[in-house]
């Protein structure tokens, strides 16, 4: 492969201005040469994750987006809250690059031995900015993938798979034999579900509509709870019975549904108490949020005794915590399955200009079941 690359490629920026402005747009920028513990990909799948929308259009109205421009020279903009500006402050006036992780072909590499045995091999990557054509990379930030495997097919190997595979990780860390999972039919939510299935972990899924109940059983789901049915309440209690679940991971984020599932927890284990305690079970019930798909407040109503809590979950924290050893063995667990347990599917593939189409962006956007968009940032159109 020649050590030819171009000197400029495309690159999405998401910028804020301290006015209120939101501004979507293709900056042209340089193709660096590599370091010796670098790589330079040719990026050519990326997803957008429902992390990478936050900083993508943050709390803008994308409603009322006006556009200009077209092709490679489009400009998106939208309104911000005047309200959201005073927790965007340290992004304010800065034209920030999007994409959590993508995969691509490396085309060009540093002198190191390990940037040396990646050259020409397909990849995946995580670090940021991967909604570009070409991506400066270190080698150790990148994971060789199987002989065979597409970029499209590796693409998604990095936040879903591992924040999956995180949520069985801290359940067994803290203690506990089972777990609950809120949006439960997304992408993640049906890589959780294969994982327990593999793992043999009781797992205990909530949904939000029986076509979402149908998608999980059809794929061997045994705990499946609609929180919309009238028998909600009296389905997760039985599911908490028959799992022994006392932990939970939350994508929604607002509302009464973590407050729901603690105190379903706690009658679920108090129809197996052996004696009453005015301060309820002495089993520790957890929440995690780690999603913010309702972004109003979170509502307790306490009446799941004192040993509970609730907090937030984040992927990178927890990868921090438990050291490189485990996150190597964590990630070639996911190598090894890209094609079946961490299979992600797309409803579309897009140019970096079509990303920032309105039309695309009002589906993505909506983050919705069975809607996750791939950008091919060297796809033509």
């Amino acid at each position: 492969m020649p050590d030819a690359t171009p000197t400029t490629g495309l690159e999405l920026r998401s910028l804020i201005r301290k006015n209120g402005e939101l501004e979507l747009s293709l900056a042209k920028v340089p193709v660096p040469e590599p370091a010796d513990d670098q790589v330079v990909v040719k990026v050519e799948a990326t997803p957008i994750n429902p992390s990478d929308l936050g900083l993508l259009v943050g709390p803008a109205d994308m409603t009322r987006a006006t556009v200009s421009g077209s092709g490679d020279s489009i400009v998106v903009k939208a309104k911000v809250s005047e309200a959201s500006l005073p927790f965007l402050a340290a992004r304010l006036d800065k034209a920030m690059p999007v994409g959590n992780e993508g995969a691509g072909t490396v085309i060009k590499a540093g002198a190191s031995d390990e940037a040396q045995a990646l050259k020409g091999k397909t990849v995946s990557m995580i670090g940021g900015g991967m909604y570009t054509q070409y991506r400066l990379i270190k080698a150790r930030d990148c994971q060789a993938l199987p002989s065979g495997t597409t970029a499209a097919e590796g693409a998604s190997w990095f936040v879903n798979p591992l924040t999956a595979l995180g949520m069985t990780e801290t359940m067994k860390r803290e203690g506990h034999k089972a777990l609950v999972h809120t949006a439960a039919a997304s992408n993640l939510g049906q890589m959780l579900n294969r994982i327990c299935l593999e793992d043999g972990i009781g797992l205990v899924n909530i949904v939000r509509n029986p076509a979402q109940v149908k998608i999980l059983k059809d794929a061997g789901a045994r705990h499946v709870c609609d929180s919309t049915a009238a028998s909600f309440t009296g389905d997760l209690t039985q599911a908490l019975v028959e799992t022994g679940a006392t932990i939970a991971f939350d994508a929604i984020g607002g509302g009464r549904l973590a407050s729901q599932i603690l105190t379903c927890m706690e009658v679920a284990l108090n129809k197996t108490a052996k004696e009453y305690s005015r301060y309820g079970s002495s089993t520790h019930k957890q929440v995690y949020i780690y999603g913010s798909l309702d972004t109003g407040p979170v509502e307790l109503v306490r009446n799941y005794g004192m040993a509970w809590g609730v907090g937030g979950w984040l992927l990178t924290p927890f990868l921090q915590k438990i050291g490189r050893a485990d996150q190597q063995r964590l990630r070639e667990r996911v190598a090894r399955s890209l094609k079946t347990t961490f299979a992600s599917h797309y409803t579309k593939t897009i140019s970096l200009p079509e990303a920032l189409d309105p039309k695309n962006i009002a589906i993505y956007n909506k983050r919705a079941t069975g809607e996750k968009f791939l950008i091919n940032p060297n796809k033509m159109g």
